[in-house]
């Protein structure tokens, strides 16, 4: 079968619309949500939202209860991003690397009582880039950023550079890191099973790769018998 052709058939497949995956591969049974004191906007550009097989950003939000999901390139004149920016209890960061970003592997933030949320852009790097030009109202938050140790598990997709995490890694980084400046008290159980509907869309990938694989042998053996 075509890459074509299976791609029309995903896309007629019905979806769950919670993970935004067709139902015969809805992740949601695996999802095991963090309660957070901190607040997550995910902004998802329009071609992470057409990622009906490996996007990570809605299973990001279906795991975050305190998490809002917005799709789109322009957030100038978003209402609900504007008044989360506006809000004067909150003390909003966008994750972005930079010279100028907050580390937090190195330190804690100063929240001095109030709402901390961060803004997590769910794209690749080259359109993160645009929608931040394009959003001038996210230009001047301060960014946050990380280090880390640890290699991608998206073993289907190859990621541009060793140090590029899916967004619910990203996502597992900053908790993990909130929980050792004290800003979080998560369980550690909890944090170890946030990645279970991410592995679980990774296995079912493979098994969908091994599967075609298989196929197209017996289909060329057929062929040879004929």
């Amino acid at each position: 079968m075509g890459a074509s052709r299976r791609n029309e058939i995903e896309e007629g497949r019905e979806k769950c619309y919670r993970c935004y995956r067709p139902i015969s591969s809805c992740m949601c049974p695996h999802v095991k949500p963090i309660e957070t004191k901190t607040k997550f906007v995910l902004l998802m550009h329009p071609k992470e939202f057409q990622k009906v097989k490996n996007g990570t950003g809605h299973m990001t939000h279906v795991s975050l209860p305190n998490s809002e999901l917005y799709v789109g390139v322009d957030f100038r004149d978003h209402k609900r991003v504007n008044a989360i920016l506006k809000d004067t209890n909150n003390l909003c960061y966008v994750l972005y690397p930079g010279d100028d970003s907050h580390n937090l592997n190195e330190e804690k933030i100063e929240t001095n009582g109030k709402q901390v949320v961060i803004f997590i852009i769910d794209a690749t790097w080259s359109t993160a880039l645009k929608l931040l030009k394009v959003s001038t109202n996210l230009q001047s938050l301060s960014k946050l950023s990380f280090t880390h140790t640890k290699s991608s598990q998206f073993q289907i997709k190859e990621q541009p550079a060793d140090y590029c995490l899916s967004t619910i890694e990203s996502t597992l980084t900053i908790l993990e890191l909130l929980n050792i400046h004290g800003m979080e008290n998560i369980e550690a159980k909890k944090l170890e099973s946030f990645l279970d509907p991410f592995k679980a869309m990774i296995a079912y990938q493979i098994g969908c790769i091994s599967s075609s694989k298989s196929d197209h042998k017996n289909a060329v053996r057929f062929k040879k018998r004929r």
